[in-house]
């Protein structure tokens, strides 16, 4: 798939809690390229001392209909902060799509189950659309440490039927996700695709491969450069290191060591 480095334009930038930014984009000069659930962009980030590499951050949002971009952003150190400080009119140079996506379902009929913690529900949203759109309605199980940390709810069950853990019993069934009455029923689905924390991902991969579930994870490894050449994200497969940037981020959970 083509690569293309873009000046978009900011349209809006929310807080939808204290550590997140919603950052919306739009491309004043043509359309959006196509971008596939589970791809990622690197975000150059200006303003800021401190970072001088791109930021890579999930593919949260496409809505061609008004051309606009998405970006849940995790504000965690100066250069996220930064992106976070960006105001409408200003201009974010981005580059996508990067990496490879989720395999999307083959019919409507395909029950799915797409399974995030934290800032790793934000490429399921985008998934979760695309699916409405092929007439197959998935399953959300989102994961949080408390009510107060469960972001846009209220767009995920625009595309599917959404089912929530908090740890503390707040909100939804008290537990982790695999801990969820809903994965009582071992033969609900026909495929798992989660992102999130590693260990999230880890009792979900080990749910999958008892359950002979065809499961997927999307990996946040570390990275800089987002084409592989730099090396600094690789993970340990089944067929040797390879880069998470373009081997991945999404694995199917037999290529992976776990």
């Amino acid at each position: 798939m083509k690569k293309y480095i873009l000046d978009l334009e900011v349209v809006e930038v929310t807080k939808p809690h204290p550590r997140y930014a919603l950052i919306k984009l739009t491309r004043k000069e043509g359309q959006l390229p196509e971008m596939k659930p589970g791809q990622f962009a690197q975000l150059r980030v200006d303003g800021s001392a401190t970072t001088f590499l791109r930021r890579p951050i999930s593919i949260h949002y496409v809505d061609y209909t008004t051309n606009q971009l998405w970006f849940l952003v995790q504000t965690v150190g100066d250069g996220t902060h930064a992106l976070a400080r960006l105001t409408p009119g200003s201009m974010l140079n981005v580059m996508l799509p990067l990496g490879n996506g989720f395999t999307m379902p083959q019919d409507a009929s395909e029950q799915i189950l797409l399974v995030g913690g934290g800032v790793g529900c934000a490429p399921l949203l985008n998934m979760g659309k695309a699916m409405s759109e092929m007439g197959c309605r998935p399953t959300f199980l989102i994961g949080a440490r408390s009510k107060s940390d469960l972001l846009q709810l209220d767009l995920f069950a625009q595309y599917g039927d959404v089912y929530v853990t908090t740890e503390d019993g707040s909100y939804g069934e008290k537990g982790f996700v695999t801990q969820h009455s809903l994965l009582a029923d071992k033969k609900r689905f026909q495929r798992i695709s989660t992102c999130g924390p590693k260990p999230m991902m880890m009792a979900v991969a080990r749910y999958a491969r008892e359950a002979g579930i065809a499961c997927e994870v999307s990996l946040e490894n570390k990275m800089a450069c987002g084409v592989g050449a730099c090396l600094c994200c690789v993970e340990d497969t089944q067929e040797g290191h390879k880069c998470v940037c373009t081997d991945g981020p999404v694995f199917d959970i037999r290529d992976l060591k776990w």
